[in-house]
Parts: C-alpha cells; structure tokens; sequence
C-alpha cells in the first residue's frame, strides 16, 4: 500500500505524486503499481474494496482528472499541481480554470 499519510510528524508532505515518485525512484516500482499499491491494493487492506478503490458501478465514487499526457507523468512531475478536476461522491467538488 503506497499513501501520503500527511501529518506533521512523519510524513510532512499532502502530494500522492510525490509518492508515485519515491515509488519509481526508490522502491522500483513503475507508475501502474505504484497507482495500484494507492487505489485498490490499499482498499484491500481496509477490507474496503468492495466499496471503494477502482471506480466501478455502486462504488463511491471519490477520483480526481489530472491535466497531463499520460498517467506515467504523475510519478516524474510530482513538483506540478495536475489535478484539473476533483470528485467526491461522484460530484464535482473542484475544478481548475
């Protein structure tokens, strides 16, 4: 399971990309696992996946739509705010101009 965990003491950073990052760079793993290891992989953990993790009928449907080319971006931009539009509950909750 890959996450943030931001909190002041262990984990000072908010930024998912840059953990896909770190996932590439440090622990080898390529873009597809690391989005893996932090969507469905880490709903499997929580017993969740029935509910959340992949986006699937009758799942809540929490996603964000990121403004690059290619998912494989994500990890080696990390220093780039790509998040173009957010969801929660399947309803717009923040889009960039």
């Amino acid at each position: 399971m890959l996450a943030s965990d931001f909190n002041p003491g262990s984990s000072p950073t908010p930024s998912m990309t840059m953990i896909f990052s770190i996932a590439a760079t440090q622990l080898r793993m390529t873009p597809a696992e690391s989005i893996t290891a932090s969507t469905i992989n880490a709903a499997h953990t929580l017993n969740r996946a029935d509910q959340i993790g992949s986006l699937e009928p009758g799942k809540f449907a929490d996603f964000v739509i990121h403004d690059c080319g290619d998912y494989r971006d994500l990890a080696y931009f990390f220093g780039i705010e790509h998040a173009w539009k957010v969801y929660a509950a399947g309803r717009l909750v923040f889009a960039r101009r």
